[in-house]
């Protein structure tokens, strides 16, 4: 069965926001989160002004932030450059340094080549789909074709099913993605806490608008951090939210003069 990230808060997120703190560690979602999302991952752009922005928190939070994404590192890197901060790409399964230094956990899984022809070709029988071979995951996208959400998804069930229960079947904002099981949002996060020295310490706060980012809030709320949903609405462990992308990009603007 899909993956649905479960809530572990039943009580709705509040738009109270934390008071800000210079001790934040702060990790950040990218698409939806750092920039609005559009109908092809390749239509997004980045602006001079979220470069600069990322600049100065990198600062103010002495080193301390993090962007985590669904993307492949190499798309993150063209997208944010010159930017240099530490990031996990495709939910945790790579990562990189802020010196770019780079590390991925497991190798290209052999059982994922048995579905590449097999999405490819469903994907060229239906206009407005697109997918993504990142080498350890695929991800198919129907943001250009939503009334195909049911026929995408049991297709993905059952790529799933003959793949078998080491890998995950995740449910996003108009997108599927099969990945190795054991590797989120949330232990890119942990592992970031755990091992990198800027981060250790601090209080961490993640940001982020879609199902992929819950394994995340729940860490990050579990040792005593913010979690901050973008969009009021639906389930969330998060315990807080922002409305819109713009309203992210002014809150984080806000702390690069405030917290103590």
């Amino acid at each position: 069965m899909p993956k649905s990230p479960t809530p572990s808060y039943s009580s709705p997120p509040s738009s109270q926001l934390p008071v800000p703190r210079r001790d934040w560690a702060l990790f950040l979602d990218f698409d939806g989160t750092l920039v609005s999302l559009e109908a092809h991952p390749d239509d997004v752009h980045v602006s001079p002004r979220l470069k600069a922005l990322l600049g100065e928190l990198d600062k103010t939070f002495g080193g301390a932030v993090a962007v985590v994404s669904g993307r492949p590192l190499d798309q993150l890197e063209r997208l944010l450059a010159p930017v240099s901060l530490p990031m996990a790409g495709i939910h945790g399964l790579e990562w990189r340094e802020a010196d770019g230094t780079r590390h991925t956990a497991i190798d290209q899984p052999a059982p994922l080549a048995s579905c590449r022809d097999a999405l490819a070709d469903f994907v060229a029988a239906h206009p407005g789909l697109h997918y993504e071979d990142k080498g350890v995951t695929l991800t198919l996208h129907y943001r250009g074709a939503p009334e195909l959400a049911e026929t995408c998804r049991k297709f993905f069930e059952a790529q799933h099913q003959a793949l078998g229960d080491t890998f995950e079947l995740i449910l996003g904002k108009c997108v599927l993605e099969l990945r190795p099981g054991g590797y989120h949002k949330g232990t890119a996060v942990a592992r970031l806490l755990d091992e990198t020295p800027a981060f250790q310490t601090r209080t961490p706060v993640f940001i982020g608008d879609d199902v992929t980012d819950e394994d995340a809030f729940r860490v990050v709320n579990a040792r005593d951090g913010h979690s901050v949903r973008v969009g009021s609405q639906g389930e969330t462990a998060a315990t807080c939210y922002l409305e819109s992308v713009q309203e992210v990009l002014t809150w984080l603007e806000s702390l690069t003069t405030q917290g103590s």
